[in-house]
């Protein structure tokens, strides 16, 4: 505003019709005083800045950390219930495969390979001994909620127990000796495979 009323009385001064316009009073030398910039203040404000902006950052890390931590822990919860209901059926699907084997021991007749019995014999137990598995499906669970409690990069650590879990649980499908085992097995490698999806974003 002061600007155009000097260019007013400067008009007003050299006369009407000299053409005088704002811009040619902002050309003259000295007309405007540009200030020189304060180099620390604005090193200061750019400094603030970027600790604020790097202070948001790594408590929007910690809180999607703590969310995917939550939720992996979750999905634990889960799997642990699955194996809980296996190790629960355990004597009910072996009581039912004891009952199948005596009633086929008596269908075979006296002359029959004592040999060949005996290795389906061995055969069947092994099918049905899944406790091992079921072992060490909790062990890998431990393991995972002591990962979660660790300050270092977990990402690494996570992945190779999901592949350890998935291991199982296929094992467990392919021993399975009953539907709702098979089920189980099942839903444990669908919880494995959403942990994984959580820990893409995980260091």
């Amino acid at each position: 505003e002061r600007l155009l009323e000097v260019a007013g009385e400067l008009e007003h001064l050299m006369g009407p019709g000299t053409g005088l316009r704002l811009v040619d009073v902002l050309r003259w030398p000295g007309a405007v005083n540009e200030a020189e910039p304060n180099v620390d203040e604005m090193k200061l404000t750019l400094l603030t800045g970027l600790d604020a902006a790097l202070a948001e950052l790594v408590a929007t890390r910690e809180r999607e950390g703590q969310r995917t931590a939550d939720l992996i822990r979750q999905r634990c919860m889960a799997m642990r219930a699955q194996v809980k209901q296996v190790r629960a059926r355990r004597p009910e699907v072996l009581a039912r495969w004891r009952d199948k084997l005596l009633n086929r021991l008596s269908e075979i007749p006296a002359e029959a390979d004592p040999g060949r019995l005996e290795q389906e014999l061995v055969l069947v137990a092994q099918r049905l001994d899944v406790d091992e598995e079921l072992d060490r499906l909790e062990t890998h669970l431990d393991e995972i909620e002591a990962v979660l409690e660790r300050s270092e990069p977990v990402g690494r650590r996570l992945d190779f127990l999901m592949q350890e879990l998935n291991r199982e649980a296929n094992t467990l499908s392919s021993k399975s000796a009953d539907a709702d085992t098979t089920r189980s097995a099942i839903e444990l490698k669908v919880l494995i495979e959403q942990i994984r999806e959580q820990i893409q974003n995980i260091e």
